[in-house]
């Protein structure tokens, strides 16, 4: 098993280093070995950390149940967020760092105290500080983006880079449910949506994650950043592109593809 992960890893950490797009993991580690694929993740990621990265966050994937369906499983995926790959509100991203790059508007929440122990949807918004719209630039290390649930775990998610909005807000003040989303391209709109896009609730997305967490005996801590999901379909981004995603509630953000 440990020889598989470290195998797969290495496939996605050159792919990444390199620029150079891979075939896909499963091929190595199953179509449905989740653990495996997040043995790893984990790998990598450890390698990102020992490298002088901080994890700042974490990202939930998946949480479309189309797209759960599309893929064969009935539960989200997680990754984690790293501070270099934070970009900020209206700033420039460079296209040669990404890899086969998507946009996706999402609701961010920042954590204000850890949530270890029994995890119920009162304790999670209890331990939730605020909200704020959030651009999420996804990206695969897949050739094509021909992945399984097993790909894009291994591939940290598919995390790529994000940009967190400055208006943030307590949750009382949002309707998390029914807020509007639109996300434009080069002044175009290129996708729309609302709240309930995400698991129905942006935090049906955040207690799944609480619980895998805290479960995992790695309890979500204060001050994380946690990208809860998709509002709407995912954009295909190329250079030159300016990305803006108005959030109803949350205000706008935005990221400059250079």
């Amino acid at each position: 098993m440990e020889q598989k992960a470290n195998i797969a890893a290495e496939v996605l950490w050159n792919a990444n280093e390199y620029k150079t797009v891979c075939q896909p993991v499963r091929e190595i580690i199953g179509e449905t070995d989740i653990e495996l694929a997040y043995k790893v993740q984990e790998v990598n990621n450890h390698k990102r950390i020992e490298a002088g990265e901080k994890v700042v966050g974490k990202k939930i994937g998946l949480t479309s149940f189309a797209v759960q369906k599309q893929l064969g499983v009935d539960q989200p995926d997680y990754g984690m967020l790293f501070e270099s790959t934070e970009v900020k509100n209206g700033g420039e991203l460079a296209f040669s760092d990404l890899m086969q790059p998507k946009a996706e508007a999402e609701i961010a929440f920042v954590m204000k105290q850890d949530l270890d122990g029994e995890v119920t949807m009162e304790r999670l918004i209890a331990s939730i500080d605020y909200a704020v719209a959030s651009i999420e630039i996804v990206g695969s290390r897949v050739e094509n983006w021909n992945i399984r649930i097993t790909d894009t775990i291994a591939d940290n998610a598919s995390a790529s880079h994000f940009v967190l909005g400055d208006q943030p807000k307590k949750l009382d003040a949002l309707d998390l449910v029914g807020c509007k989303m639109i996300m434009t391209k080069n002044g175009e709109i290129a996708s729309e949506g609302t709240g309930a896009a995400c698991m129905d609730n942006p935090l049906n997305a955040a207690l799944w994650l609480a619980q895998v967490m805290a479960k995992n005996g790695q309890p979500l801590r204060a001050g994380e950043v946690l990208l809860s999901g998709a509002l709407g379909p995912m954009v295909n981004i190329a250079s030159g592109d300016a990305i803006t995603a108005v959030i109803e509630g949350l205000g706008e953000v935005s990221i400059n593809i250079v």
